[in-house]
């Protein structure tokens, strides 16, 4: 194992009914609470109700923040700061998946930093000397793995840039988590976070060192059980058993342990960061698209873990197989998943017309240190454009 520090500020409260018994105590020591939630999902699905009425009984006042986008704008971001600002709110609440959870990140900051956070901390890596405001998190979807970690994504809309920072100071305080409220996530929502959760070991999972690590025997269990589970939640969007292990594959992804004397390899996330802040697509299905084609342009860089996927985590037995042949298979398998749980395969299918957008699109790409072999804006032209 190469050297690390780990630290993780998060207290999970997991399992059924977990909002009910845990929140009030939680929320207590704030008097003047922000809930922030995305276009209405929570409402139509009863979250909202049962969540306001906890604070409402608690005696606590209410400031909304609403309409939170699936990929949240820097525009969104600097909103809610001002809401926090102008009604002295003590502690945000979000309530939704990733998009929500990472927007109020970034207002915890913005709220209480006086300069320019997108240059400051998103362009820029900074040190966060001033305390944002406290942060509690229900979540409602599995996919980012943003409820334990001090991870943000935001879209610059006027700058075309969709950057990510991670800040420990960003923790949410607490996280709420019932596998029950993921259970009226649509089936379409629901398998584009899953990809996302197996995306995320997947670029951990590929990259140095390849020598004998507790990480990468981690990911591997994780990796099946995401895709045991999701074919489960497919064929059951109330599985219990299914929904809750979903729920915290997607933490278990994110939470820094998997990523620990890992190098970690977020080229794909780059090019679908990018990719979103052009078209505004859905985040899991551009992943879905990108994934298996840059793969297939580095597995000779890395053949042995590409190998090692096929059979420890596809079950694909070797039968005489040489190394490349192996890696092939399991990338084989990687696209037959992608196509049975019904995830799109081409740009084109994310409606991405133009394709002679794609060479500033490319050129836009950070560059991962950490990849088997280092892209080029060329290659990564190449990629989009056999994705196209």
């Amino acid at each position: 194992m190469n050297n690390f520090i780990f630290q993780n500020d998060t207290k999970v409260y997991f399992g059924r009914g977990c909002v009910k018994e845990y929140l009030r105590c939680l929320v207590k020591p704030y008097t003047t609470v922000m809930v922030a939630y995305g276009r209405g999902s929570v409402k139509r699905n009863g979250v909202y109700e049962e969540v306001v009425g906890i604070l409402w009984d608690a005696g606590k006042e209410i400031v909304e923040f609403s309409d939170i986008m699936p990929n949240p704008t820097y525009a969104k971001v600097q909103e809610g700061a001002r809401l926090v600002r102008e009604n002295n709110v003590e502690m945000i609440l979000g309530i939704g998946g990733g998009s929500v959870m990472d927007c109020c990140k970034a207002v915890s900051l913005a709220a209480r930093y006086e300069g320019d956070i997108w240059e400051d901390f998103w362009m820029h890596p900074g040190v966060i000397e001033v305390e944002p405001v406290p942060l509690g998190v229900i979540v409602t979807v599995a996919g980012t793995g943003s409820e334990c970690n001090g991870g943000a994504v935001i879209t610059h809309e006027e700058k075309k840039i969709k950057a990510g920072r991670d800040y420990p100071k960003l923790n949410p305080k607490f996280a709420l988590m019932d596998p029950v409220y993921t259970y009226s996530v649509p089936v379409k929502q629901m398998v584009s976070g899953g990809f996302d959760i197996l995306s995320h070991m997947m670029e951990t999972y590929f990259s140095e060192p390849d020598e004998d690590n507790v990480s990468d025997d981690i990911m591997e269990a994780l990796m099946k059980s995401v895709i045991r589970n999701l074919r489960a939640a497919i064929q059951n969007p109330e599985d219990y058993t299914a929904r809750s292990n979903l729920l915290w594959d997607s933490t278990m992804g994110e939470n820094r342990i998997i990523k620990l004397g890992k190098k970690g390899d977020f080229q794909c996330h780059n090019m679908e960061h990018q990719l979103g802040a052009y078209t505004d697509c859905n985040h899991g299905f551009g992943l879905a698209v990108l994934q298996p084609v840059y793969y297939r342009h580095i597995y000779k860089d890395g053949l042995s873990k590409f190998a090692r996927f096929a059979e420890n985590v596809w079950e694909i037995p070797r039968d005489g197989r040489s190394d490349e042949a192996l890696a092939l298979a399991g990338l084989d398998a990687l696209e037959e998943f992608i196509r049975e749980i019904g995830l799109p395969t081409t740009l084109r299918d994310l409606g991405i017309a133009d394709k002679a957008m794609l060479k500033e699109i490319a050129g836009s790409c950070g560059i991962s240190a950490g990849s088997y072999r280092r892209m080029t804006h060329e290659e990564i032209q190449e990629i989009f454009n056999e994705c196209f």
